[in-house]
């Protein structure tokens, strides 16, 4: 049985706390969270160990793994203190704010041999992985251009300031959702060569980005372009999508589905033919011991538990493809700041105006 403590109980710690408890492996044996209300109701409730400090915790209970979903700046001393006790390590994104501390990290577990991962569930959602599989096959041939989207609902008024909306604490569009697409370009085509392009841009909120826009080039031409808005209301909730271009055809996944085309003379792969092919979720999805909000965040989790089972530090979500995703948010924070150089005679472009805009422009 695997001794876990969860660290962080917001939206996400409180998921992976209700997911994690139930898994047959694992047994949860603390928690830790600054807020004594809550951690007063579930000790009370669930009978766990509860903690103020991560500290004590650490120094106090004997552990195998933790989780820790607290906020960004926080995962860097938090992830380095429980892999110098020697535990293994599940993080929630974004990594680290600053790529160099999540490269250390990286180093830090390797040496030691212990499991590490990051959150980032897309990865584990079956029609995202069927691309994944399509491309390492090379059913589309030489890739020529994809696009990367994510749309949703999370900032559709003027709001003050949280830890989310936040850039140095780790928040904004850019790091809490375009972190995800990106993600998944990385683990398509790997870290970027350069970025170009990059717009970040408050709707609503004042302080960080609601919008990001940008460009991503890799080697042999290949580029991928970014759009994502999380002031989009004509989304119930998160809309995650990819679309791949290729000389042996296209490839298409959402959260519900994977479709493809493939041309005459394309790599066809078992189970597929040429022309149009549609995989559903609910036909690629292996089923998880418990459900919550999403398979996906069920399997990450006990993908997380199997490498400890296994003792294979090497992990799909390993911090090192974590790293790839900050230094390519990196990137586009460089490249925004920068902004355009020349208008198009040739004169230097004046430097944007920001203005208060509503839902209409």
């Amino acid at each position: 049985m695997i001794r876990v403590a969860v660290v962080g109980l917001g939206k996400m710690g409180l998921s992976h706390f209700a997911m994690i408890n139930a898994h047959p492996g694992v047994r949860v044996d603390a928690v830790c969270d600054s807020m004594g209300y809550l951690l007063d109701v579930l000790g009370k409730y669930t009978g766990v160990r509860t903690f103020p400090e991560y500290q004590a915790l650490l120094r106090d209970v004997p552990l195998d793994a933790v989780v820790i979903a607290t906020p960004s700046r926080l995962h860097a001393d938090m992830v380095k203190a429980a892999l110098e006790k020697g535990l293994h390590v599940f993080c929630e994104k974004p990594f680290t704010l600053d790529p160099a501390d999540g490269a250390g990290l990286a180093r830090l577990a390797g040496e030691k041999g212990l499991v590490n991962q990051v959150g980032y569930h897309y990865r584990f959602v079956a029609a995202f992985r069927e691309v994944k599989r399509l491309l390492d096959a090379g059913a589309i041939g030489e890739v020529s251009h994809a696009l990367a989207e994510a749309y949703g609902p999370v900032v559709l008024k003027a709001k003050g300031a949280t830890w989310r909306t936040q850039r140095q604490a780790g928040g904004g569009c850019l790091y809490d959702y375009a972190a995800h697409p990106i993600n998944l370009v990385n683990w398509y085509f790997g870290t970027p060569r350069g970025v170009g392009g990059t717009v970040l841009k408050g709707v609503f909120s004042r302080e960080t980005d609601d919008e990001v826009l940008s460009t991503l080039y890799f080697g042999d031409g290949r580029n991928a372009q970014l759009s994502v808005n999380w002031s989009d209301e004509s989304c119930r909730k998160m809309s995650t999508k990819v679309s791949i271009w290729g000389t042996g055809g296209w490839l298409y996944a959402d959260r519900q589905e994977c479709r493809v085309y493939l041309r005459d003379g394309a790599t066809v792969p078992e189970g597929y033919q040429t022309g149009w092919n549609v995989r559903y979720t609910t036909e690629l999805t292996e089923p998880v011991w418990f459900y919550l909000r999403g398979e996906e965040y069920s399997a990450q989790l006990d993908h997380f538990v199997r490498c400890i089972e296994e003792k294979r530090s090497e992990n799909v979500n390993s911090f090192a493809s974590a790293v790839a995703t900050d230094e390519t948010m990196a990137m586009l924070v460089a490249d925004a700041a920068r902004g355009p150089t020349f208008t198009a005679g040739g004169a230097p472009a004046p430097a944007p105006k920001r203005r208060k805009r509503s839902l209409f422009g």
